[in-house]
């Protein structure tokens, strides 16, 4: 009898567990937050959990800098060279932020109400946040259907906003574009012929994703690597296998990128504002714009390989620049005598953008909203407004600065027979590595430097 009571509990919870959302959430729902609060009525914990990850905060873990401080960075406080930083640019940016009204620095970060569940969990397809929004839904969106649909991540959820970050499909990653919706085999081996989703590599414990983003890099905490899964004696061939130890596997197993649909490479601010037609490359993608000026995109990309030791150096806000030649917004940490470090590809993202050319720091200006660059093609108006959101002096004086920035590559992982062979790299024929670049004499085939092994 009490066997009989087991095995009915047990079946009677999977049936509870296995039924639609359709069963417990009714509506109506006049606005977002009165879905969040619906969930947590059963998630209790969710939104707390959220609050702590770097996808609520755009900030990565606490790590101690340089200068013996205990620092944290990310999206929140970065500068890169596509639309340049958040701070004044709100609305725009936080479109992809996992909560509500994020509209300017007063955000409450601590109001639960505001975290976005239906952006990580819906499945109907029909929730759409507004591009400039502040990470509000369409007002078209029909909420209950949404919440009625949530279930497990998809790559659908994920991409929505890495996918398409910068502003469309693959501009900044150059390794994370709309092709990994239904990616081909030979596109991403793990997910077009294996069928991984996001979180089968970057899994996650109470809202925590493991993986590196910026922030992460930084810090150098949040890793994921290959060899999580892929241990030991991964290949037949031993010297392949010595490779290990200097060679990261992405090197190999990624030998190209941007492989359906191209990747920005170059932005010019410089250039905006001019009143000239807008125009488009081979590729179909815009090459001029008025309001963010020149682009140059690429495809079939192969990356550039550095040292790197799981940790970067990045630009902070107000930093002095020390050349006007390049200014480098992340360096990475790892050299040829680091054991730590292994040969890792990287996309390279070049560009022009705006510094203060008396202050010599560069300027985080207004593009978005009124008074932004974006309606007044006022660079000092843009300027002032910017610098005063982070609490910088704007002299009134600009100039444009060349920039370079490193994207670690991961994904659009080719399967053993499309990887890089031996002769890609070594020998005669192996143009593949900048050995001298990478502090060899030559190839360490024919000279001697750092054993792989």
């Amino acid at each position: 009898m009490i066997r009989l009571l087991f095995v009915s509990l047990i079946i009677s919870t999977i049936s509870i567990f296995g039924q639609s959302h359709k069963d417990y959430l009714s509506g109506p729902f006049n606005s977002p937050q009165e879905v969040t609060t619906e969930c947590l009525n059963c998630h209790e914990n969710a939104a707390k959990e959220i609050m702590l990850t770097n996808h609520w905060t755009w900030l990565n873990e606490e790590f101690v800098d340089a200068n013996n401080n205990k620092v944290q960075m990310g999206k929140k406080n970065f500068i890169n060279n596509f639309c340049i930083a958040v701070p004044s640019n709100y609305p725009r940016c936080t479109s992809c932020h996992v909560g509500y009204g994020w509209k300017d620095a007063t955000f409450d970060f601590k109001a639960e109400q505001n975290v976005d569940c239906l952006v990580c969990h819906e499945q109907s397809g029909t929730y759409v946040k507004v591009p400039t929004g502040a990470g509000m839904p369409d007002a078209k969106v029909d909420l209950l259907v949404s919440a009625q649909s949530v279930g497990k991540t998809t790559r659908k959820n994920c991409g929505i906003c890495h996918f398409d970050g910068g502003g469309g499909t693959g501009v900044k990653h150059g390794d994370l574009d709309d092709s990994l919706y239904d990616p081909k085999p030979e596109t991403d081996y793990h997910m077009g012929a294996l069928g991984f989703t996001c979180s089968d590599c970057h899994t996650t414990k109470e809202h925590k994703i493991m993986g590196a983003s910026h922030g992460s890099m930084a810090s150098g905490q949040n890793h994921i690597y290959c060899t999580d899964c892929h241990e030991g004696e991964v290949h037949e061939n031993k010297t392949i296998n010595k490779h290990l130890s200097a060679v990261a596997c992405e090197t190999c197993h990624i030998p190209e990128f941007a492989k359906e649909e191209p990747t920005k490479v170059w932005w010019d601010w410089s250039k905006a504002g001019e009143d000239k037609e807008d125009a488009k490359d081979k590729y179909g993608k815009e090459t001029y714009s008025k309001i963010k000026g020149e682009f140059v995109w690429a495809k079939n990309v192969i990356p550039t390989y550095k040292w790197y030791n799981g940790s970067a150096s990045y630009y902070k806000f107000g930093d002095k620049l020390s050349s006007t030649e390049i200014v480098k917004l992340n360096s990475l940490n790892g050299s040829i005598n680091d054991p730590k470090a292994k040969i890792a590809p990287f996309k390279v993202m070049r560009g022009k953008q705006i510094f203060d050319s008396q202050n010599n720091f560069l300027i985080i200006p207004k593009l978005f909203g009124a008074d932004g660059y974006w309606k007044t093609f006022d660079w000092n108006l843009a300027s002032q407004i910017g610098m005063k959101e982070v609490n910088l002096n704007y002299s009134g004086s600009y100039a444009f600065v060349e920039t370079e920035m490193l994207w670690p590559i991961n994904h659009m992982v080719s399967s053993k027979e499309n990887a890089l062979h031996c002769t890609n790299c070594h020998g005669v024929k192996g143009d593949r590595l900048d050995w001298k670049a990478l502090g060899y004499a030559g190839d360490p085939m024919k000279v001697k430097g750092r054993k792989l092994n």
